[in-house]
C-alpha cells in the first residue's frame, strides 16, 4: 500500500447545488461537495467563509440543495468554478432556469431533478471553516424520475459525483441490490 498523508480522499464525495438569492434578487448557485444528510430533517454544508452563497445564506436564512444530473453537468460545473463575488449574473450566464420556491426565500432550478427546500438553522465556525446546518422542510422531484409507485428512483435521476483524487466526475445510477438486505446471508454465519 502507498501512503498519501492526510488528504480528503473518500470516494464518492456528492455533487449538490446551493441555491440563494443574491441582494438584488438575482439567483445565485454554486456546487458544492463537502456535506450532506447529518439528520432526517437536516443538512451539513462545510463552506469557506468568503463565498457569495454564504453572504446570501446569511442574509436571506434559506436556500435550496438540489441533484444535478449529467445532462447539467457543464452548467453545474461552471457555476461551482465562476464566483458570484466576481461574476454576478453567473446563473444568467448557465442558460439554466430558476423559479421562487413557494416554501422559502430561495430559488428552485427548474432542470434539476430533486430538491430540497430549507431554512438555515444555525452557522458553525469551526477551525477547518463554516459549517451551516440547514433544516428540510420539503423535498421536490421532478416527474420524469419517478417510479410506477410515485417514488423517487435514485436511477432516473442521472446523477453524477466528485472524485477529489483527480478531479473528475463520475456518473452513478446502477441499481444493485436493496439496502440492508442483500448481504443477510451473513446474518445466518
Amino acid at each position: 500500500m502507498k501512503d498519501f498523508g492526510v488528504q480528503p480522499f473518500l470516494f464518492p464525495m456528492p455533487t449538490y447545488m446551493i441555491g440563494t438569492y443574491n441582494e438584488d434578487g438575482s439567483v445565485d448557485e454554486m456546487m458544492m461537495a463537502w456535506g450532506g444528510i447529518c439528520a432526517e430533517d437536516m443538512v451539513a454544508l462545510n463552506l469557506e467563509e468568503d463565498h457569495k452563497t454564504v453572504a446570501n445564506l446569511k442574509a436571506r436564512g434559506a436556500f435550496t440543495l438540489a441533484i444535478p444530473g449529467v445532462d447539467t453537468i457543464k452548467p453545474s460545473d461552471y457555476m461551482g468554478t465562476a464566483s458570484g463575488n466576481k461574476i454576478p449574473d453567473k446563473f444568467e450566464k448557465s442558460g439554466l432556469h430558476a423559479v421562487k420556491s413557494e416554501r422559502v426565500d430561495a430559488p428552485v432550478v427548474l432542470e434539476y431533478p430533486v430538491t430540497l427546500e430549507c431554512t438555515v438553522e444555525r452557522f458553525e465556525e469551526e477551525p477547518y471553516g463554516l459549517r451551516v446546518l440547514g433544516r428540510i422542510v420539503n423535498v421536490m422531484a421532478d416527474e420524469k424520475v419517478l417510479d410506477e409507485q410515485g417514488r423517487i428512483d435514485c436511477g432516473k435521476i442521472g446523477a453524477f459525483v466528485f472524485d477529489q483524487m483527480r478531479f473528475g466526475y463520475y456518473g452513478i445510477g446502477e441499481y444493485l441490490g436493496q439496502a440492508w438486505n442483500i448481504g443477510k446471508e451473513y446474518l445466518k454465519k
